[in-house]
C-alpha cells in the first residue's frame, strides 16, 4: 500500500484505539501522551493532530513514530505499508532505466564517431594517392590520416574509448 492509500485506511481514532488511548472529548481533545499533563491540550483531528502544550503535530505516521520512538520506514510497514513496492523501489527501477539509457546512448556516440573515423580514413587514403607524392596537400593528407589511425586504436580499445569520447 502507498502511504496515501493508508492515510486513507486508518484515522486518528483508529491510532488512538491502537495504542489503547481514550477517545477525544467533544471538542476533539486529550491529554497529550509525548509529556505529562493534567489538561487535554491535543486537538485531534480526522487525519492528523497537534498539542498545543509541547507542540508535537503530524499525521499517522508520525503519532506512530514518536509513540513508538522508530523510524518512518518502520512506522509505515507497522501500518501494513510494503516500502519495497513504494517510492524507494520506483526510484532504483528509475535510475536503473536512466543507468540503461545512458549506456545506450554512449554506445550510439561511440558507433557515430567509429563510422565517421572510418569514411575519413577512406578518404585520406584515397587522397594520398592521387596527390603528388611529398607534397605540402599529400604531407597534410598523411597527417590527418595518421591522426584517424591513432584515433582508431582509441575508439577500438575497450578500456580507452569511453575516455576518447567525453
Amino acid at each position: 500500500m502507498t502511504k496515501e492509500e493508508i492515510k486513507d485506511l486508518y484515522s486518528m481514532k483508529d491510532i488512538l484505539e491502537r495504542y489503547g488511548l481514550p477517545q477525544p472529548n467533544r471538542a476533539g481533545f486529550i491529554c497529550c501522551p509525548f509529556h505529562k499533563e493534567k489538561t487535554a491540550s491535543m486537538k485531534i483531528y480526522k487525519k492528523d493532530f497537534h498539542c498545543f502544550g509541547c507542540g508535537a503535530n503530524g499525521d499517522i505516521f508520525t503519532f506512530v513514530m514518536l509513540m513508538d520512538g522508530i523510524s518512518f520506514k518502520e512506522a509505515y510497514a507497522a501500518l501494513g505499508g510494503d516500502y519495497e513496492n513504494s517510492f524507494s523501489a520506483r526510484l532504483k527501477i528509475y535510475q536503473a532505466q536512466k543507468k540503461r539509457e545512458m549506456k545506450r546512448k554512449t554506445e550510439e556516440k561511440l558507433k557515430r564517431k567509429r563510422e565517421l573515423n572510418y569514411l575519413l580514413m577512406d578518404v585520406y587514403r584515397k587522397w594520398l594517392d592521387r596527390l603528388e607524392p611529398l607534397s605540402d596537400a599529400w604531407a597534410d593528407t598523411y597527417n590527418a590520416l595518421q591522426y584517424q589511425e591513432y584515433l582508431w586504436e582509441l575508439l577500438n580499445d575497450p578500456e580507452e574509448c569511453y575516455e576518447a569520447i567525453k
